[in-house]
Order: C-alpha cells, then sequence, then structure tokens
C-alpha cells in the first residue's frame, strides 16, 4: 500500500493562519476523549460542579504539556503525535476511588496525584535506558488483545450507571453516534460524530431545561449558574488539590494503566509514522517515546491531572488531511493550554448532564472492547491454544476482581497481623488483582510465554 505524499512534512512550518486552524483541529479531535476521561471520575469522585470544572482545566493544561514534551525530537519521538487523556487509567483509578472516596476528591486526587508521579518515574526510566526493548518481546497479540478488552468491557457497568439517570437521552446519543459515524457520508461529520452527538444531545438538553419543560432536579437539566460563577482565569495550575500522597495500593492499581499505556504507544508511533510518511521509527525513538510518556505522567500527577498517551484519533487526522506538521501539533497544544487556563470553560464543560455522558460511554466503551478483538484478530484465532489463553484470561479478568473485592478478601490482602511490610505488599498485589485489564494481562503473559507456540500462532511478524 502506497504512503500518501504529505502537504505539509514533519519538519514543515506552514503559513501561521494554516497553522492555527489545523492546530485548532486536532485540538477538536482530541477534545470528546480527553473531556470524557474527567467526566467519569469527577462524579464517582463525588465533585461538585466546581471542583469538577477545575478538574478539566487541569487535564487540558496537563495533555497540552505532554504534547510539547512527546514532539521534542530530543525529549521524545518528535513525531506529530498528540497525547491525551488515556481511558487505560480509568479501571485502576476506579479501584483508588473506591479505597479513598470516602475521604473526598481531594484526597483521591492527592493519591492519583503520587501514583502516577511513581509510575510515572518507573516507566521514564524504561523508556530512556532501552530496558522497554526487553519488555516489547513478551507483548504479543495473545496478551494485548484480552487486556484491552477487559479495559473496554469491565467498564459496563459504570457506562450503564451514567444512562440509566435518564434513558431517552442515553440512547438518543448512542442512536446519533450511529448516524453520524456510519450512516452519513460527510468526512469530517465522520471525524467528529462523538463530539457531534454530544453536542446534539446536550443542546436538546439545554433547550427543554430552558423552556421549563424539565426542572433543577431532572438528570437531564443544564444550568449555567456554575458558568456565572466561576473565576475569569484559573492560576491554581500546580498542585491544585494538594501535596501528593503515596501508598502502595495507588501505585499497584496504577502499574496496570502503565502497562497498558506502553503497549498502545508503541503501536501508535507505528502508525504516525506511516501516515507520516517516515519509515517506522527506530528503538531509540520508541524509547524516547516511552520515556517521554513515563515523563508526562509524572507531571500530570504534578498538575493535579489524569495518565496520558498517544492518541490514535490524531493519527487518523494526519492521514486524512495530509498534514504531518509538528510544529502545527505544537500549536495545538498550546491552544489547549490557552483553554485550560480559561476558568468559565471548563466551567461550561461540567454543566454536561450525567445521561448524555452515559450514552457516549456505552458507545466508546464497547468499541474499546472490539479493538482488543481487532488486535486479538493479529494472531492465529483458529488455535486451540490461543483460544484457551486467551478465553482463560479475559474470564479472569471479568470475575477475579469482583471476588477480591470482597470485604473479607480484602482484609485477608491487608492483615496487620501478617507485619507492616506483608500487609503493605498484600495492598499492592489487592489493588493490581483488583483491576481488570491488570488480571487479563498478566494471566496472558504467563500463559502465553510458558505455553509452546509458534511466532505464527502467537502473532509475530505479522
Amino acid at each position: 500500500m502506497a504512503k500518501r505524499e504529505m502537504i505539509y512534512g514533519m519538519n514543515d512550518t506552514p503559513p501561521f493562519p494554516i497553522m492555527v486552524i489545523a492546530g485548532a483541529q486536532h485540538v477538536l479531535t482530541l477534545f470528546g476523549a480527553t473531556t470524557l476521561v474527567p467526566l467519569i471520575f469527577g462524579p464517582a469522585m463525588g465533585m461538585t460542579t466546581e471542583q469538577l470544572a477545575k478538574f478539566i482545566g487541569c487535564v487540558y493544561f496537563a495533555m497540552g504539556i505532554a504534547t510539547l514534551i512527546q514532539t521534542h525530537p530530543r525529549l521524545g519521538t518528535g513525531l506529530p503525535i498528540v497525547q491525551g487523556s488515556s481511558f487505560s487509567f480509568i479501571p485502576p483509578i476506579m479501584t483508588v476511588i473506591g479505597a479513598y472516596g470516602a475521604s473526598g476528591p481531594e484526597t483521591v486526587m492527592q493519591y492519583v496525584g503520587g501514583g502516577l508521579m511513581t509510575g510515572g518515574i518507573a516507566l521514564a526510566v524504561l523508556g530512556y535506558t532501552g530496558l522497554v526493548g526487553v519488555i516489547r518481546k513478551v507483548i504479543t497479540p495473545v496478551v494485548i488483545g484480552p487486556t484491552i478488552m477487559a479495559i473496554g468491557f469491565s467498564l459496563a457497568p459504570v457506562a450503564v450507571d451514567n444512562a440509566s439517570k435518564f434513558w431517552p437521552v442515553s440512547l438518543l446519543v448512542v442512536f446519533l453516534i450511529f448516524v453520524f459515524s456510519l450512516v452519513m457520508k460527510n468526512k469530517i461529520i465522520n471525524i467528529f460524530a462523538v463530539l457531534c452527538a454530544i453536542a446534539a444531545a446536550y443542546l436538546l438538553c439545554a433547550a427543554a431545561s430552558g423552556a421549563g419543560w424539565i426542572g433543577p432536579g431532572h438528570p437531564a437539566f443544564v444550568g449555567f449558574g456554575s458558568v456565572a460563577a466561576a473565576p475569569v482565569w484559573r492560576t491554581d495550575v500546580f498542585l491544585p488539590w494538594g501535596a501528593p500522597k503515596f501508598s502502595f495500593l495507588a501505585v499497584g492499581a496504577l502499574l496496570a494503566g502503565f502497562f497498558a499505556v506502553m503497549i498502545e504507544s508503541i503501536g501508535d508511533y507505528h502508525s504516525c509514522s506511516y501516515v507520516s510518511g517516515l519509515p517506522d521509527p527506530s528503538p531509540a525513538t520508541i524509547s524516547r517515546g516511552i520515556g517521554a510518556e513515563g515523563v508526562n505522567c509524572a507531571i500530570s500527577g504534578l498538575l493535579g491531572s489524569v495518565g496520558t498517551t498517544s492518541y490514535t484519533e490524531n493519527i487518523g487526522l494526519i492521514g486524512l488531511t495530509g498534514v504531518a506538521s509538528r510544529n502545527v501539533v505544537r500549536t495545538g497544544a498550546v491552544l489547549l493550554i490557552g483553554m485550560s487556563l480559561f476558568g468559565k470553560f471548563g466551567a461550561f464543560i461540567a454543566t454536561m448532564p450525567t445521561p448524555v455522558i452515559g450514552g457516549a460511554y456505552m458507545a466508546l466503551f464497547g468499541t474499546i472492547g472490539a479493538l482488543g478483538i481487532q488486535v486479538l484478530a493479529r494472531a492465529d484465532l483458529g488455535s486451540q491454544r490461543n483460544i484457551l489463553i486467551v478465553g482463560f484470561s479475559f474470564l479472569m479478568a471479568l470475575g477475579l476482581p469482583g471476588w477480591v473485592g470482597q470485604e473479607s478478601v480484602q482484609r485477608a490482602f491487608m492483615d496487620p497481623a501478617n507485619g507492616r511490610f506483608l500487609a503493605t505488599l498484600g495492598g499492592m498485589a489487592w489493588a493490581i488483582l483488583k483491576t481488570p485489564m491488570a488480571v487479563a494481562g498478566i494471566c496472558a503473559a504467563l500463559c502465553d510465554s510458558l505455553v509452546p507456540g509458534t511466532d505464527a500462532e502467537r502473532g509475530i511478524g505479522r
């Protein structure tokens, strides 16, 4: 398959107006998914509308900084690749919320910050020292597939819980996503299908609220009082939730997210190089990229944000437009930072009704799970070996965390009678086994490495 000729190559600098408009398009492309992540965590932590607005601003700011680092040719890959908030950290952070949620959202975010800093530094060491090459040898489609499937499908209760607040609006969002992405043949609408569906449902809810058809107590109600009360500019960008806190439980849970981020980012570096008309990334480029991912996650912890990763959606935008300029992506990052500092913008996004977000969850989480199946297809699905490994790993991912989460089992893992050291290790093990994607990845990696199989069966070299 021939590579598309680029209108602007990686090292080109388009005229300023084009650079700004093309950069803004990258922001719009990452906007939907990046915004959804804080909208998932905020309500789960019990954040107020004001806290959620602040959280959204923190995420935008951190992702803008992360993109500038990743696109730097000496600090990161130097590729025109955008960084956004990662869905891979959703199950682990939900585990942290379950453990510390009773203490309030600020406490949860302090532990998330500590976990991101610790895991980020470890990932940076793996990347910048080149050790990531050793780990890559055991990461095959048989391992990646169940891990990604567990990320998406394990979040089904979250999606349904949010959607059930008012099913008519949630199902409308799902319907519109199907229409905008599959039925309509307009490429621009296809690219922004999720964003368009959310915007349409939001406007409908806002109109119904303004007309008095639904009141303040209704799940679909949209009120703008918090926007008027929000500050024009946000200034608390460093440690906005307080000093980070560290626990083996939080670090252990987030390790699963870092494992998945490493897997998906390596694939994204290859995809970005291909659509940009470049050779495959060298081992040194991949190592710098993973190192930058670690640095970015650590910085995100300091900035009160969530974990970051490379965004496939923006890679598709490069292929669609033929604009692979690194400076365009960096311009988009600067625009994202500017948006993060405008306090009323985050407050406006925080007015999004829960049923609207629930509808987006149902479509997106299912899609993530299906992408795991797509990755798995690179291996030999006719092999009884692979069927058994994947089936066992995925079943354990869906079943084991629920058993581990029982109060009696949790107490057994962290029983003080075992001594402080063993109780601490037990807490870390509990957090890992409570995370579906970690269970899937560990089971699949062990089985795939220990059970004999050919490279063709395992999907290596395809």
